[in-house]
């Protein structure tokens, strides 16, 4: 889910600067409502499940996709899927492009022996590079953010009314344990920064799991909301465009905050965002990092899956007040 927001801003800049060009996006059809409201930008849903299962399904694919005329191809995700995709329609004479990873770059900087800690390149830029070899500029800097949606009755009735209060999104899981605040210090986060009557909290997470742990997280707190199980992804959306800040693990929760103009304190424990995956025009100061001081082989990990003995505690040298202060901080700005 991460990989495909972080792709939001690149098209938002991309067709705002390329106003005669039209693109299509390809993708399963649980993220069309990234792209609801992007000019030009039509949504192709793929079917993995029957249509466009398989190897045979990918032959399908590319014949659904020729009946659009397609001029170029940009290949933003670079897998196996995406590269049988993009290799056919070569064949047929079409400029194709994809976007470098930089895995080679990535792995000196998360190994141990001969660390080489530097900031590489972002996601952004990646994908800024990829259109750039079809021919096209795309400059990230006067990226236009949507405006604040508009809350559906269905929306209010959990959030109420925005009125003078600040609202606060947390979304404390990631996919991988070694990128998630420990429970126990996330719980003090929440508590205190509901100790303000002014603020009002919304919990992030999917999952029957997730959602006993918020709901713990939300106890006896009036002014502390668990969203999770009671909007759908379009709904979250258009409540996430209405905060004033969001705190997220390295996790897909910052990078849809982020492609909405919301401001993104993200909590890093094994991963670093020196990898490239920092949220879209966050200032670094905003990415809140474990102490390499205190465990210096960090990052350790590009994606977080990756496990070091010595290494499973890390988060806890992210204290719950610098934690508090950044929040408090971003709301201060307002």
């Amino acid at each position: 889910m991460g990989d495909v927001a972080m792709t939001v801003p690149v098209i938002r800049a991309f067709v705002e600067q390329n106003k005669n060009v039209k693109i299509t996006i390809v993708s399963r059809p649980f993220f069309k409502p990234f792209f609801d409201g992007i000019d030009n930008v039509n949504f192709f849903a793929v079917d993995v499940k029957e249509r466009h299962k398989g190897f045979v399904g990918l032959l399908k694919l590319y014949s659904d996709l020729k009946q659009l005329n397609i001029d170029a191809i940009a290949d933003l995700h670079n897998v196996l899927r995406s590269k049988v995709i993009r290799a056919l329609f070569a064949l047929s004479g079409k400029k194709v492009a994809f976007t470098d990873k930089g895995r080679k770059e990535k792995k000196q900087l998360t190994r141990s022996e001969n660390k080489i800690f530097k900031p590489l390149k972002s996601m952004f830029e990646r994908h800024v590079n990829t259109f750039s070899k079809l021919g096209f500029s795309i400059d990230l800097s006067s990226t236009n953010f949507p405006k604040k949606a508009i809350l559906s009755n269905e929306i209010v009735t959990i959030s109420e009314e925005k009125q003078n209060s600040s609202w606060i999104g947390i979304a404390p899981f990631a996919q991988y344990e070694s990128k998630v605040y420990p429970k126990d210090l996330m719980q003090q986060v929440i508590d205190e920064l509901a100790l303000n009557n002014n603020n009002k909290i919304f919990l992030f997470g999917g999952g029957n799991k997730e959602i006993e742990i918020l709901n713990q997280f939300a106890s006896n707190k009036n002014n502390v909301i668990v969203v999770a199980g009671k909007l759908n992804l379009q709904q979250e959306l258009q409540l996430i465009s209405n905060l004033d800040v969001m705190l997220s693990m390295d996790s897909g929760n910052a990078h849809i905050a982020a492609m909405l103009g919301i401001k993104v304190i993200t909590l890093w424990g094994a991963t670093h965002p020196y990898a490239g995956f920092s949220p879209f025009n966050q200032p670094l100061e905003n990415c809140l990092v474990s102490d390499r001081n205190q465990f210096p082989l960090l990052p350790t990990s590009v994606y977080g899956n990756k496990k070091i003995a010595g290494y499973e505690d890390v988060m806890r040298s992210i204290s719950v007040e610098k934690v508090v202060f950044s929040i408090q901080s971003q709301l201060a700005e307002e």
